[in-house]
């Protein structure tokens, strides 16, 4: 039985970022976790950057394999993003890796890692992006800038399900929905209101 050496190592560099973070990782620590020859790692990888390339790219793939399980083709575009976005930053929140990322982007502003969530981010907005046109060549929604409105809602979407618990009683998914609802499908400015230039 033949062993698959390269994800072993791919397994055990994903699990060496997540205990250690990227700077601690080090190409000694996957060898001993993969239970090879550090060697054996340089036959498949060129160096830890192309490794972490690699563990980044299995994420971004899992990311978007949770977004496409919960969006459903026909359904409002509204309750497809709260969904979607409910289930990628569900994920976020609970996936070793991305909480070691972030938390060494906090601690340290290791340039990698920083490099990494918003690599995460930019592939998010990009998946909202697409969904966003759809919605708007179905004229679901008003015609906007496809990318600035994706930008806005995961930015939002962020912000209440994780930045406002910092400092107040967490949102639940309902009054996050309900929010939404407010600000984005409905619009803030009353009927009948016309602006002043």
């Amino acid at each position: 039985m033949s062993i698959d050496r390269r994800k072993l190592i791919v397994e055990a560099a994903a699990k060496s970022f997540s205990l250690f973070g990227y700077k601690a990782t080090t190409m000694d620590q996957v060898a001993k976790l993969a239970n090879v020859g550090k060697g054996t790692i340089y036959t498949f990888f060129a160096n830890k950057e192309e490794l972490f390339d690699e563990i980044l790219r299995d994420l971004i793939m899992e990311m978007k394999h949770a977004a496409e399980e919960v969006y459903v083709e026909g359904r409002p575009f509204f309750e497809n993003l709260q969904t979607v976005l409910y289930n990628l930053h569900d994920l976020r929140s609970r996936h070793e890796l991305v909480l070691k990322l972030s938390h060494e982007v906090r601690d340290m502003g290791t340039p990698m890692a920083q490099e990494a969530i918003m690599k995460l981010e930019h592939h998010v907005i990009s998946y909202i992006e697409r969904k966003v046109q759809i919605a708007i060549d179905r004229k679901e929604i008003k015609p906007c800038n496809p990318q600035i409105t994706a930008f806005m809602m995961v930015k939002m979407y962020l912000a209440l399900a994780t930045d406002w618990g910092k400092y107040h009683p967490p949102l639940d998914k309902q009054a996050i929905a309900d929010l939404f609802q407010l600000y984005l499908r409905d619009g803030i400015q009353a009927d009948g209101m016309v602006e002043k230039g």
